[in-house]
């Protein structure tokens, strides 16, 4: 049998092909409608739909992470007998071997903390503007993680496993809530200038999620590449292009609908196609008023406080633009020289967070009073991560600190959070989580059940098991919630 395009005029195919994609397109929005709001009369659930499990009390998230084991003693908690008890062994751990060997004496903060806001939190005094949202912020101060090493604990924080091929946190919510534009990405993850976070591209996987769920990356120092059409190609041309393009494509993947890459790459182009005007535009700083780049810092001296200033700049705008989630990390993966690239202060604490402090406190601190003064912080929930915690002595040899996975401090504020609560605490020296300790997959159960979905309900059948982000873990953290 004779296929039937041959019998086609080049005029008569292409005219077609445009009056069907209409309707293709016209008929799917309306069936995608109808859909939801039968699931909705019906009290089911659908993903991708923006439905959820219950009220949400956020609908985007803005995720910060700081790779390389921030320390909690140093920045978040504050430990009297640590300045007490300076220069002395810590009780009952004397010969304790940690990630890089043995530990000398317990060793203070080289910075005072500093009482902050009506709550009195009491912060690192080289956070003076972070220092100003405490009353909004819930500390997680008994956090603990179940390795000691930097890429599965980035991995782990990230995706609650240890091991890659999972899905990212911020890959769950795109599969579970979909699309709040049509003209950017659902889930962006922003590197940070100095390079991608241990372990990479593993933090902001799909893994075993529909492609279309891994978060495209960008950055304001690496923003999407080829995205301008060439001077050459007319805009009627370019059109007609990429609807022959579509038309093909869709026959060829009808008879492989369980090609996942095949249909994200589809998708991929077409959304790459509507971010040639819209990508652009978010990404230019240039309608930005002075006072704004001066709020976050972009006119810096210092180039990676600069740097990092505008890539949280880039976060609020992709996020009042419709991006559900937002990764944003502030630092990289380790170097030749620990500390140097990331938080990772093995030898030298004190000169190291003397170069990451001042990085990350302003320009973190205004993207924070920015989305409240925007109006969206009412409906965005913002985390703060990072891979594990670290020792309260000194490492052997040093005046830095070895890694520590029994207790640290995540944080979050935003819809729906209490602010100026602290969730847990370690002991009176910081080396373990001693009241309430929690777990990755409670903090990240609270944070599903922010956005209105059920952890235990939210999974995907892979390897002959539900899989879920908490996996066979989960409880919701009714502290800090409003």
């Amino acid at each position: 049998m004779n296929d039937p395009l041959n019998s086609y005029s080049r005029r008569r195919f292409l005219g077609d092909v445009t009056t069907g994609l209409m309707g293709v397109g016209l008929s799917q929005l309306l069936d995608q409608d109808l859909f939801a709001a039968q699931a909705k009369a019906l009290g089911s659930w659908e993903p991708g739909e923006s439905m959820t499990h219950i009220k949400p009390r956020a609908k985007r998230v803005l995720q910060i992470f700081c790779p390389g084991a921030a320390s909690h003693m140093d920045l978040w908690e504050h430990k009297p007998m640590l300045e007490k008890y300076d220069g002395k062994p810590l009780p009952g751990e004397e010969n304790f071997m940690s990630f890089q060997g043995k530990n000398g004496p317990l060793m203070r903060s080289p910075w005072d903390f500093k009482p902050a806001g009506q709550s009195g939190k009491m912060i690192s005094s080289m956070l003076p503007h972070m220092a100003q949202h405490v009353d909004d912020i819930a500390f997680f101060h008994g956090m603990q993680s179940k390795t000691n090493t930097h890429g599965p604990g980035c991995v782990f924080a990230n995706t609650g496993h240890d091991t890659e091929g999972f899905p990212s946190a911020g890959a769950w919510v795109s599969y579970a809530l979909g699309s709040m534009a049509d003209n950017l990405p659902t889930y962006v993850a922003i590197p940070d200038i100095r390079g991608e976070p241990p372990n990479g591209k593993a933090n902001w996987s799909n893994g075993f999620l529909p492609a279309k769920h891994q978060a495209i990356s960008m950055a304001a120092h690496k923003p999407i590449r080829n995205l301008e059409t060439p001077s050459s190609i007319g805009s009627k041309e370019e059109q007609r292009t990429r609807e022959m393009t579509r038309f093909l494509n869709e026959r060829h993947a009808s008879s492989r609908s369980e090609e996942t890459e095949l249909q994200a790459r589809m998708r991929a182009y077409e959304l790459a196609a509507k971010m040639q005007l819209s990508a652009p535009e978010a990404s230019d700083f240039k309608s930005e008023p002075q006072h704004v780049h001066s709020l976050y810092g972009t006119d810096s001296k210092n180039s990676l406080k600069a740097s990092y200033a505008e890539n949280c700049l880039l976060a609020r705008r992709l996020l009042e633009r419709g991006v559900r989630y937002v990764n944003l990390y502030c630092a990289s993966r380790a170097s030749g020289v620990d500390g140097l690239l990331n938080w990772d202060a093995h030898k030298t604490l004190k000169e190291d967070y003397d170069r990451h402090l001042p990085v990350f406190d302003q320009p973190t601190a205004a993207l924070l009073a920015d989305l409240k003064q925007r109006g969206l912080m009412k409906d965005t929930l913002v985390i703060w991560t990072t891979e594990f915690g670290r020792m309260p002595t000194r490492q052997n040899g040093t005046v830095g600190r070895d890694h520590n996975p029994d207790g640290f401090t995540l944080w979050m504020m935003g819809g729906g959070v209490k602010g100026g609560t602290s969730y847990g605490a370690t002991d009176d020296f910081g080396r373990r989580a001693e009241v309430n300790p929690t777990s990755i997959w409670e903090f990240y159960s609270t944070v599903l059940h922010i956005l209105g979905l059920d952890y235990n309900q939210l999974s995907w059948y892979h390897n002959g098991l539900d899989r879920r982000l908490t996996d066979v873990h989960g409880r919701v953290i009714k502290d800090v919630l409003a």
